[in-house]
């Protein structure tokens, strides 16, 4: 079983303290951390960052290797099946023109009336 250096527990215990005092924020959105995994996380990140002594993620490792021999799996059953494949092409919106085209006008529009 890999065990964690005292420099990595020391790690670990800060950022937990950081946590209960409200001080501990996350790294990208800066948002405060109440969760006590993520102050594990954390500080477990930034000793491996120092280089202390710290397991390798394996949690991670496992997941991505799952997911990956069963995508192909499923990928190949949808295909085998008796599908039509009909590419249906969608037409593209009309662009507004910045000037319309005058409307041809009707010379005899207006009819005068024969004069008695």
């Amino acid at each position: 079983m890999a065990r964690y250096s005292k420099a990595t527990q020391e790690k670990v215990h800060e950022e937990l303290h950081e946590m209960k005092e409200g001080k501990l924020k996350s790294g990208r959105s800066g948002k405060k951390v109440t969760d006590p995994k993520q102050a594990i996380a954390i500080g477990l990140s930034e000793a491996r960052k120092e280089g202390k002594k710290v397991p390798a993620k394996k949690a991670a490792t496992k997941k991505t290797a799952t997911k990956k021999t069963a995508a192909p799996k499923k990928a190949t059953a949808k295909k085998t099946g008796s599908k039509k494949s009909t590419s249906k092409k969608v037409a593209a919106p009309k662009k507004a023109t910045a000037k319309k085209a005058a409307a041809p006008k009707k010379a005899a529009s207006k009819k005068s009336a024969p004069k008695k």
